[in-house]
């Protein structure tokens, strides 16, 4: 079976943040993964990480006014914002003992001038993507559905792949979120086989509702064993909102320890 991570952003938001960190322990998980980490101490974020024997395995880049921007590699007059980030993410990560990062593309700012933002996003992933090579970090970008982020720059993993044939760089790769895919293009095991030397990380929520699998319509335990047959190697995170409660939702959980 695939390696499990929780991201505790949105499991086990019935405790406090730091109270996560033993609940996904409790619970099974060997490996975390939080979407901004920056609101928080790094230094009890890593207190925590070690008390529970847990790896940080991702975060995401600052995203800007998470709120409204939606992270802001793509706008050209936030450049400097952006890169000032790039540093920010990468004390954190060095500091936590994280490999990956995963990056938002953001919602332009003019949907008049396509080219430019494309060319802002390219030239803002090529000195990210640099960067984080220095410090032996991989950096990740995510296509999200429009319908839960109208405007989102990237929307599938078409387009994904097409940025990264475009940044000169070895080290940048793709996030590929089974939930938002599933909404925006579906043959899931497809899609994943033809993109899987590009493909870092997973996530995964099941369709419609984004919680937890056995909600919607796909098949998890379908889709967990193919990942196993098609050799993928890397982390498959847990990133829904559970229906009811965290620990109610991890029966797929408990069927795939």
């Amino acid at each position: 079976m695939p390696k499990f991570s929780a991201n505790i952003s949105m499991l086990f938001n019935e405790e406090v943040f730091f109270h996560r960190f033993k609940k996904a322990a409790e619970n099974g998980f060997e490996a975390v993964e939080i979407q901004f980490p920056y609101m928080f101490d790094k230094s009890l974020i890593l207190e925590k990480l070690e008390e529970n024997n847990l790896k940080l395995v991702l975060h995401n880049l600052p995203s800007g006014n998470n709120q409204k921007d939606k992270g802001i590699a793509c706008n050209p007059n936030r450049k400097n914002e952006f890169q000032d980030s790039v540093g920010i993410a990468i004390e954190y990560a060095k500091y936590l003992n994280c490999k990956q990062l995963n990056c938002l593309s953001g919602i332009p700012e003019n949907n008049n001038q396509k080219n430019i933002t494309l060319e802002t996003l390219i030239s803002n992933l090529q000195f990210a993507a640099d960067k984080l090579e220095q410090e032996k970090i991989k950096l990740l970008i995510e296509p999200i559905n429009h319908y839960d982020m109208p405007g989102f720059f990237l929307n599938n993993s078409s387009q994904a792949k097409t940025v990264i044939s475009s940044v000169r760089s070895k080290n940048l790769f793709l996030q590929y979120d089974i939930y938002h895919m599933q909404i925006m293009e579906g043959n899931i095991i497809e899609t994943i086989k033809s993109n899987l030397n590009l493909i870092k990380h997973i996530q995964f929520a099941d369709n419609p509702g984004r919680h937890e699998p056995g909600t919607g319509e796909l098949n998890f335990p379908y889709i967990f064993s193919q990942l196993d047959q098609i050799g993928y190697k890397g982390w498959v995170g847990a990133e829904y909102y559970p229906f009811s409660n965290s620990e109610k939702s991890l029966d797929w959980f408990k069927m795939n320890k």
